[in-house]
Formats: C-alpha cells, sequence, structure tokens
C-alpha cells in the first residue's frame, strides 16, 4: 500500500532512539498516523513541528498497519510564529480540533480551512473569526451541525442575530427579543457578513456560541474537555487588542 499527499503536522511522539510516530491532517485521507525515520535527527526535528505543511508519502503492506511516513517540508510557518503566543495557542488548538475527527475518515475541506487560518495568524482578530467559522464547520462535519438560516419560530432569514442553546436553531432579532438574556448571540461574521476587523464582543461570542454546542453534543458526552489552549488563545487575543487600545 502506498499514497501521497499533503498534510499539516498535528503532532510528534518519540519511538525508540531515533524514530517518531507522526500524526498528520492530510487533504485526503484525513488525519492519519506513520512512523517516521531519523525523526530526532537536525535536519527532520524543524519540519515536523505542529502547525507545519509536509508533503507526505505512506507505505504499508497492509492498509491496517501504521505504516511509515517519508515527509519533507513544504510551509516551514511555524518558526515565524514562535514569538507570537496567540499564534502558538492557535495552532495547538486547531491540532486538537483536528483531533476529534475519527482517525482515516478524509475530510477534504479541513486542510485548507486550517491553512486559511494558519496565514492570517499574524491577524488575531481576523484569525479568531476564521477559527470560530472552523468550528462551526468541524461541528457540522462531526454530525452536530447547526440551523443557522432560518428562523426557529419564524422562518424569516433576515435579522438572524440570536440561536437557541438547546436546539441549535437561529432566531430572530424580532422573536427572540423575549429570551434575549437566554440565547445565545450569532455574530455577523457567522451570518455571512464580511469583516476585516470584527469587534472583541463579536469574537467572544463567537466562541461562546460554538464551545457551547461543542461542550453540549461533542465533548461533555464522551467526559471530555476542550484543552485549556482554547482559553489561553482568546485570552491572548483580548490581552493584545487591549494593549493595542491602550497605545493608540
Amino acid at each position: 500500500m502506498q499514497w501521497t499527499d499533503q498534510g499539516i503536522v498535528l503532532g510528534v511522539r518519540r519511538h525508540g532512539e531515533a524514530s517518531a510516530i507522526l500524526e498528520l491532517m492530510t487533504r485526503e485521507h484525513g488525519r492519519h498516523l506513520g512512523l517516521v525515520r531519523g525523526a530526532a535527527g537536525r535536519h527532520m526535528r524543524p519540519v515536523l513541528q505542529t502547525g507545519n505543511m509536509v508533503n507526505a508519502v505512506w507505505r504499508a503492506r497492509l492498509d491496517q498497519h501504521l505504516g511509515f511516513f517519508v515527509v519533507e517540508g513544504s510551509n516551514l510557518r511555524v518558526a515565524s510564529l514562535l514569538s507570537q503566543s496567540h499564534a502558538m495557542y492557535g495552532v495547538t488548538h486547531l491540532a486538537a480540533l483536528c483531533r476529534l475527527l475519527p482517525e482515516r475518515d478524509p475530510h477534504p475541506a479541513i486542510v485548507p480551512m486550517v491553512e486559511t487560518i494558519l496565514d492570517h495568524m499574524d491577524e488575531p482578530p481576523i484569525a479568531s473569526a476564521l477559527i470560530v467559522q472552523f468550528e462551526l464547520h468541524l461541528l457540522n462535519e462531526l454530525g452536530f451541525g447547526l440551523e443557522l438560516d432560518t428562523c426557529a419560530v419564524t422562518g424569516a432569514r433576515d435579522e438572524l442575530i440570536y440561536v437557541s442553546p438547546r436546539s441549535g436553531r437561529a432566531v430572530s432579532r424580532e422573536a427572540g427579543e423575549p429570551w434575549r438574556d437566554k440565547l445565545l448571540r450569532m455574530p455577523p461574521f457567522l451570518r455571512g457578513t464580511t469583516e476585516t476587523d470584527p469587534p472583541l464582543q463579536d469574537i467572544a461570542d463567537g466562541f461562546a456560541l460554538t464551545g457551547h454546542f461543542f461542550a453540549q453534543r461533542v465533548l461533555e458526552p464522551g467526559g471530555r474537555d476542550f484543552s485549556e489552549t482554547r482559553d489561553s488563545f482568546i485570552a491572548a487575543v483580548m490581552q493584545r487588542a487591549n494593549a493595542g487600545r491602550i497605545r493608540s
């Protein structure tokens, strides 16, 4: 068995003296693991960093075997992110999200979305909005998609600014007004509105929305929780934005 693909490094764990088991999120073959010989060497260590894009060849005698990866760097972006705390938290959180997907289950949209986020990581508000959109997409990929196109109460398609925390369905401004304190807010960037610099409140609302449904539908039923890096990413983005306001 053999295939060639591109993938984003999700993580590496040591295996023996010089080898490691590499976990990739690939374009066509889903989340996939394989053994990399010589992973501890000076040439490979910078390549096998979480968030880097690599070209990979996977080989195994049988499809169900762990197999071996031969990889080379394609976009080693992580080195440029090391000085930004929010970026490193973001990269780690994205890897954790990808690990929620079943191993070897193809999800072709995932890698392009993660690439777009990583390419905007030096723009924290935009990266934040993109991560919220990615979390929303991942809920759908996992079979827990929300219904955000029409109002659950009236069927209206305009002014959808709330989401029911129970049903995961959108609610319009008018229909939701009596229960506004009990509903989740849906930020404009989840309603198709393009924002080059989303307000911090919209970012917070977005993370609250996706976080609620991840906890309710994905994590808590399995006795799990988000890693601390998600909260650390959000806090770092907020701190950086507030520091920028003070300087200005």
